[in-house]
């Protein structure tokens, strides 16, 4: 069954892990985060995981999951056929009960794609939808902000625009004030265990996201026989290793956090 979410609002704050993996969505709920975002190709920012991954995540995890729904890597200007898989892979998600989605379009212009995106919220209901990072890369923050609480998406994941949010502390605090009881705002973007504190203290968020980065570690392969002259992917090398949440550098995030 999914695991109905805590109200932010009432309770300690939440702490959400991105991952890719069965092995780091455990990690993850046993180092006590509240939820877990799952996504594909994470170098690449995330993409929508296979439905094989989102119902074994499902099965073997109790806390809330929060699916990536987005077709490619790249912008958010979707095409007429980038929205119909979409769709499908948000009807695809609810049937395998997550908790949330989380999604964004943008029009050409910089600004939020609310027609689409309302159509996109009124489809995954009654699933909740954060609507991610393509809110950092719109042309003006207060103005997109309006936009996604008109679409009825329950929370925005923002790093206030800058690559680390402790870099936009003030950005956030405005962002806060002027949403209100509207919507909800997570914030993500270099969070570690020395700077979480002071970002909920100074911005009143009850919502944090940890990308992967922050929380893993590397595992070697367990591959004897390497052929080191050839790469399956961009980055030579990596068939060798890969990288999983750590279920400590969550527990101490928590700690941090409490």
């Amino acid at each position: 069954m999914a695991t109905p979410e805590r109200n932010p609002v009432k309770s300690k704050p939440l702490l959400e892990v991105s991952l890719d993996s069965v092995e780091s969505a455990i990690a993850a709920e046993h180092g006590g985060a509240s939820r877990v975002e799952l996504c594909a190709n994470l170098p690449e920012g995330g993409t929508t995981p296979s439905a094989g991954m989102i119902a074994t995540v499902r099965k073997e995890t109790h806390i809330a999951l929060h699916v990536m729904i987005r077709p490619r890597a790249g912008d958010f200007c979707y095409s007429a056929r980038e929205f119909e898989v979409m769709k499908r892979d948000i009807l695809m998600a609810k049937q395998l009960r997550v908790d949330g989605v989380v999604l964004g379009i943008l029009k050409p212009d910089g600004t939020v794609d609310v027609g689409r995106t309302r159509e996109l919220v009124a489809l995954a209901r009654p699933v909740t939808v954060t609507f991610h990072r393509a809110f950092d890369m719109a042309v003006n923050l207060p103005q997109a902000l309006e936009a996604v609480i008109e679409t009825g998406a329950a929370r925005i994941l923002t790093s206030g625009g800058e690559p680390k949010v402790e870099n936009a502390i003030g950005i956030i605090q405005s962002l806060m004030r002027a949403a209100g009881n509207r919507i909800g705002i997570i914030v993500c973007g270099g969070i570690r265990e020395h700077n979480i504190k002071q970002i909920v203290d100074t911005t009143g968020v009850r919502e944090v996201h940890v990308g992967h980065s922050g929380v893993e570690v590397t595992v070697e392969s367990e591959m004897r026989h390497r052929k080191e002259s050839l790469s399956m992917g961009t980055v030579a090398g990596r068939e060798y290793e890969r990288f999983v949440v750590s279920e400590e550098r969550v527990r101490s995030l928590v700690r941090a956090l409490d």
